[in-house]
């Protein structure tokens, strides 16, 4: 019997081999994935490890130093910083340029060094609050409309502590945004602690509009000088004269060893509260001077020559402007403060303003009337001042224009010491190299004599009109308008100013002892 035949689709030997052949390649591929594989866990095992142990060493380089990142967990930018020698020379490290490292050459607090490329790290504090809303405080009555704001007294709704707002006025055709005499009232009154200053509590804002309602929140205090000398049926005591006058010398040196300007020293700018503590109000003139800006001098001598010679003659209220800024001065110091505080000094002795001007030629007149007609000898260099080149002067030989302005004072006021007088007289000097610093006033003879200045404590109290009702508008000048036109006096005849005075009758003078 003949065997089956063998199928034409059978697998032959060289079929099978082929077979193994792709089993064996097979398998050594999914052996090179596999180790693959292998080798990526391996990896990613070992780069976990790294940013766990990096984690640990930030959360304990953090516990150290917490300042390194600000609020929002960023770093603080740094800078390269080269400090200073022992010389003032800054010095750089060879190997990178850079500073050397431990120190910033200039002592400063909060900076440290970094240990590569010696990159200095700044630590800066953080920003500021913002403004609060005037909403927390509950608007009690008006006190008064000043020439740079609007004062009203409020009390604070979470504390109920009684206090001052002030309200910058804005003027709404200026694109400018806040007026510079309101941004620097805010800086100077926040760099100035002082207790002949009135403080700063802080600055808030309306709700609506808030650029165009900025209120200043000010200690709430009783009264202001000028109210009092008006209600008061007799002048003060020489006693609270002098501890009026040594407050506000106090407050005035304050500002001026600070190269502060008030510029609008006057009695509605003083005020008293119950205690008999005097403060300092209104810095809408005030400003920062420069050394060479701030002599105690006017731009008329030789010795005040320096200086940015950019400030403006139109400050000071009117009664109580010095006569260089009268007669245009551009440079000009501490003195004006100081003529200022001689007017003031006269203000509380009679209750009436010293020289109450109508406009710039009738001031002028009326502190030549005072204080004599101004010579070279007087007042050397007043001729270089803008306005005194056409004034008409009457002759220095006149009786009456020689006259000192010490015979002045002591004819004024009968009553006043011989110490007092000079005091007076030196304030109200016409060349400002004669007028004393604050600091010299402080120690004038004046206030070492019997009666000495009341204690504070035993001074007397007086109803409070802020703190009941608005206070009626006085007739009296304003501060200048920031960016009005300088006044020119022009050609200003002062030759009759003394007509009919050596027809008086004079005595031979005399001084008291005050005990």
């Amino acid at each position: 019997m003949a065997s089956a035949a063998k199928s034409r689709w059978a697998d032959a030997e060289e079929d099978a081999a082929f077979e193994e052949k792709r089993r064996r390649e097979k398998e050594k591929k999914e052996e090179k994935k596999r180790l693959k594989a292998l080798e990526k866990a391996k990896k990613e095992a070992t780069a976990e490890v790294a940013r766990k142990a990096a984690a640990a060493e930030s959360r304990q380089q953090q516990g150290d130093a917490e300042d390194d990142v600000d609020s929002d967990g960023r770093p603080w930018k740094r800078r390269r910083f080269t400090p200073e020698r022992d010389d003032g020379r800054r010095t750089f490290s060879p190997q990178n340029g850079g500073p050397s490292q431990g120190q910033d050459g200039r002592g400063g607090k909060g900076i440290t060094a970094a240990s590569e490329g010696g990159l200095l790290r700044l630590t800066g504090g953080a920003l500021p609050e913002p403004c609060r809303s005037v909403e927390r405080y509950d608007k009690l009555n008006d006190i008064e409309e000043g020439a740079y704001g609007w004062v009203a007294r409020a009390k604070d709704r979470s504390t109920g502590e009684v206090m001052a707002l002030k309200r910058l006025k804005l003027d709404a055709a200026d694109r400018g945004g806040v007026p510079v005499t309101g941004l620097r009232e805010i800086q100077l009154l926040k760099d100035c602690s002082h207790r002949n200053i009135v403080q700063l509590r802080e600055v808030v804002v309306g709700d609506r509009r808030p650029i165009d309602n900025i209120l200043l929140v000010l200690e709430f205090v009783e009264h202001d000088l000028k109210s009092i000398l008006e209600d008061m049926p007799q002048p003060f005591l020489a006693s609270e004269v002098k501890t009026l006058l040594r407050q506000l010398a106090a407050g005035v040196d304050y500002l001026h060893s600070r190269w502060i300007l008030h510029r609008d020293l006057k009695t509605s700018n003083l005020l008293l509260n119950n205690r008999g503590q005097l403060k300092i109000a209104d810095f809408g003139m005030a400003r920062y001077c420069s050394e060479d800006e701030s002599p105690n001098s006017s731009g008329s001598s030789s010795s005040s020559s320096g200086g940015s010679g950019h400030l403006t003659p139109l400050v000071v209220t009117l009664w109580y402007r010095a006569p260089e800024l009268l007669l245009g001065a551009r440079r000009y110091g501490r003195a004006v403060d100081m003529w200022s505080v001689g007017c003031i000094f006269g203000e509380l002795l009679t209750r009436e303003p010293l020289l109450q001007g109508k406009n710039e030629a009738d001031e002028l007149a009326r502190i030549f009337d005072l204080c004599g007609v101004p010579t070279d000898a007087s007042w050397p260099g007043f001729r270089r001042l803008p306005n005194a080149r056409a004034l008409r002067l009457p002759p220095s030989s006149a009786p009456a224009a020689s006259q000192s302005t010490m015979a002045s004072i002591r004819a004024k006021f009968p009553l006043l010491t011989t110490a007092g007088c000079q005091l007076l007289s030196s304030l109200l000097a016409l060349d400002p190299e004669q007028r004393p610093t604050a600091d010299e006033m402080l120690g004038h003879e004046y206030f070492r004599q019997d009666p000495r200045a009341k204690q504070e404590a035993m001074f007397p109290t007086f109803p409070s009109k802020a703190g009941q009702e608005r206070r009626r508008r006085r007739n009296t000048p304003n501060a200048p308008q920031r960016g009005a036109a300088v006044a020119e006096l022009g050609s200003v005849d002062f030759t009759g100013i003394f007509g009919g005075r050596d027809k008086e009758e004079r005595g031979a003078g005399f001084s008291l002892r005050m005990v």
